[in-house]
């Protein structure tokens, strides 16, 4: 596998951004590490929590050697503490995620496939959220979306994020959130417009640790794809809200979207 820092000018976003990309290629000698590379390779584009950046998924996993045994490219952007959202005060972070960020990576990387299908986004935490956001918003262009610890029901999220910050984000206090529900910002509301648009619905993989704390809007969101008879795969199981826990669920996502 091959590991690049692109460091690139978004329009989406008007200026400089970090993104670090795994890269399936045709080494024959790498001791320890599968290698081979197909002539089209599918993408995992995959999403940081609110603590982290664009090198953490590298640097507190091995997702390049999992991404070894599928064969596929694995995109990382960083995207601050933007909750992945078109903020109130002008940042297009969802827009740059999730329509932006492929079509530059493709050309780039000419071997990236440009199919649907192909194209999964998956995220921890706040990353979960945009993940489901992001399929949800543009469905056209993914596949699939994991949420592993997500924070999928804003409307009902903490209320100990900084006043002004929230207010940026999303045009609300802290103490108004219940007027994110039923918006372009709720994960719930997203869903059922999706489905009543008859639009392409990602397939979807929703983990969550027992004792994380963030159990309930993982099991709420099942029910509601349940209820739009929806393909996911489902899980809670022992773990809480670190590192060791989605080291090990990231298996899970690719072997659920790319195994054979």
């Amino acid at each position: 596998m091959a590991f690049l820092q692109l460091n690139y000018h978004s329009d989406a976003l008007g200026m400089g951004v970090s993104v670090n990309v795994i890269l399936p290629e045709s080494a024959k000698t790498a001791i320890g590490m599968q290698s081979g590379r197909e002539e089209t390779y599918k993408t995992l584009f995959l999403l940081h929590g609110l603590s982290d950046d664009h090198t953490t998924w590298m640097r507190r996993t091995a997702i390049e050697r999992y991404a070894a045994k599928y064969k596929i490219a694995v995109v990382m952007p960083g995207v601050g503490r933007s909750w992945y959202t078109d903020t109130a005060s002008g940042t297009k972070y969802l827009t740059f995620v999730a329509d932006e960020l492929p079509r530059v990576c493709r050309g780039f990387f000419k071997g990236m496939s440009d199919r649907r299908e192909d194209n999964v986004i998956a995220g921890l935490s706040m990353g979960g959220y945009g993940a489901v956001k992001a399929a949800l918003t543009y469905p056209e262009h993914f596949g699939g979306a994991a949420s592993l610890s997500g924070t999928l029901d804003i409307a009902d999220v903490s209320r100990n994020r900084p006043m002004d910050e929230w207010r940026g984000i999303f045009g609300f206090d802290m103490q108004s959130v219940g007027e994110l529900k039923d918006t372009c910002h709720d994960l719930f509301w997203l869903a059922r417009e999706c489905h009543a648009a008859g639009k392409p619905f990602p397939r979807m993989y929703l983990w969550c640790g027992t004792e994380d704390g963030r159990e309930d809007y993982t099991t709420r969101y099942d029910a509601l794809l349940n209820e739009l008879c929806k393909e996911h795969y489902y899980a809670l199981s022992e773990g809480d809200h670190s590192w060791p826990w989605w080291d090990l669920h990231i298996q899970g996502v690719l072997e659920y979207f790319f195994g054979a």
